[in-house]
């Protein structure tokens, strides 16, 4: 039977498929967010960040105001990669003007006395399925999870860190013990996600915001493994599901997790020049990125040049555009609607 007659997919899951558009889709790391005065006034309404997080209506409504506002091509759902600690059973706050903490913090004698409480995935779960249920057909459901790496430096700091020493020093002094913390990260994330796909999620994206502050042979074993591993395991149960894998500060070692993760396209840092990427990453792997946060901020002509300079690396592969990184609280929303401009145009 032919299959001429199914929609075609909307731009962004095409590209993640393979296919290359000219404008390329686009969507931005924490679109939704605080530079939208909607968000403010809800999160002044509703509370604080977890509370907001937790009630499925304003996550879903905080998830579709950029949508609504810009006409992005992917809504990325309003939530944060320590909700996975949280279900595996550390307590998490978020202290006004203090970043996340979580406790008790790990050591190697601590991992098993995690007590799950998936009721917090369950959470997230209805968010994606109501946001879904809203979405234009043209606009791609992004579900995501912290990587292992990443998610563990907090557990095991209670914290975030400027260079992750307390979680390298034991990744290194007791490899054997971090090695349980990863594989319980990896099992409970891939249920997470597959929870997240089969609630509407149409693709998936790993952040591994801290994966630049390891070597390669660490790197190799503590982010590239495990992410071989959900890959591998999430692709059993979902096959036909893009997953984007983005190793934030990996820099020359990005080649690697692009070969051996299995990830179907890699998300560019701003350190990364556009067209190293183009040569040393796969033929036709799908790309995205990577607009540097402040140039976005800085709008005029930096913003053009910045622009032009990437859509011309990525002119002949797959491309979504986006920030190198999350949009910072103070981007003017008027240097949006420019970029979204000079996006929506051919090169």
């Amino acid at each position: 039977m032919s299959d001429t007659n199914l929609p075609a997919d909307p731009p962004l899951l095409a590209v993640l498929k393979g296919e290359r558009r000219d404008p390329p889709p686009v969507w931005l790391m924490r679109q939704a967010g605080r530079y939208l005065p909607e968000y403010r006034a809800l999160r002044e309404k509703k509370g604080g960040f977890l509370e907001l997080v937790y009630d499925s209506d304003a996550a879903a409504e905080i998830t579709l105001q950029p949508i609504r506002r810009f006409g992005m091509d992917g809504a990325i759902l309003f939530s944060d990669i320590l909700i996975v600690p949280h279900a595996m059973g550390q307590g998490l706050r978020f202290g006004p003007g203090e970043g996340p903490q979580l406790s008790p913090p790990l050591d190697d004698a601590s991992f098993a006395a995690l007590v799950p409480q998936p009721q917090y995935l369950a959470k997230i779960y209805e968010t994606v399925a109501k946001v879904k249920a809203q979405l234009p057909a043209n606009t791609t459901m992004l579900g995501f999870a912290g990587s292992p790496w990443t998610v563990a430096t907090y557990m095991v700091a209670g914290h975030g860190s400027k260079d992750q020493a307390e979680t390298r020093r034991l990744a290194y002094n007791n490899p054997e013990a971090f090695q349980i913390l990863i594989d319980k990260i990896v099992a409970v994330t891939v249920d997470y996600l597959s929870g997240q796909i089969e609630a509407g999620a149409q693709a998936v994206q790993l952040f591994d915001s801290w994966a630049g502050t390891l070597s390669p042979a660490q790197f190799e074993r503590w982010v590239i493994a495990p992410t071989a591993d959900i890959v591998g395991r999430l692709m059993l149960r979902h096959p036909e599901t893009p997953i984007i894998g983005f190793p934030k500060g990996a820099g020359a070692k990005l080649a690697a997790y692009a070969a051996e993760t299995g990830v179907d396209a890699v998300g560019l840092d701003e350190t990364i020049d556009p067209s190293w990427a183009d040569a040393m990453l796969p033929p036709d792997m799908p790309v995205q990125g990577n607009l540097d946060p402040l140039a976005l901020i800085a709008g005029g002509d930096a913003l053009k040049t910045a622009v032009t300079r990437i859509r011309s690396a990525f002119d002949s592969r797959p491309h979504i555009f986006n920030l190198g990184h999350g949009i910072l609280p103070d981007a003017p929303i008027a240097h949006v609607e420019q970029l979204l401009e000079m996006l929506r145009k051919p090169l």
